[in-house]
């Protein structure tokens, strides 16, 4: 299967509401394995870079919304959406459910 099929199959976690993302906005978060395999899997978000890299991770990874609600806050997603890259497909998902994340992408 090529890439662009797999990424049109993979089933991507979209949260309910944006007001369910109730997840830290400060301090060092360490996600798990499921979500980030890589050497260094802790992110803190008083640092831009790290929240960017830590919500780009935990929006394509996550395959529940539980992880979703437990990793991501809503204001802290406003403030990163426009700077997150995301497969096209995820970005899609997210935009069709939260239009107004549009506008903060303007």
């Amino acid at each position: 299967m090529n890439a662009r099929g797999y990424g049109a199959l993979r089933p991507y976690a979209v949260s309910a509401t944006l007001d369910e993302l109730t997840g830290p906005t400060s301090g060092i978060v360490v996600l798990p394995l499921r979500l980030d395999w890589g050497p260094r899997r802790s992110y803190d978000l008083d640092q831009l870079t790290d929240a960017r890299l830590m919500y780009m991770r935990v929006i394509r990874e996550s395959a529940t919304p539980d992880d979703l609600r437990r990793y991501l806050n809503a204001s802290l997603l406003r403030r990163l959406w426009p700077e997150l890259v995301l497969p096209p497909r995820v970005k899609a998902l997210w935009l069709d459910r939260f239009p107004e994340l549009r506008t903060q992408a303007a």
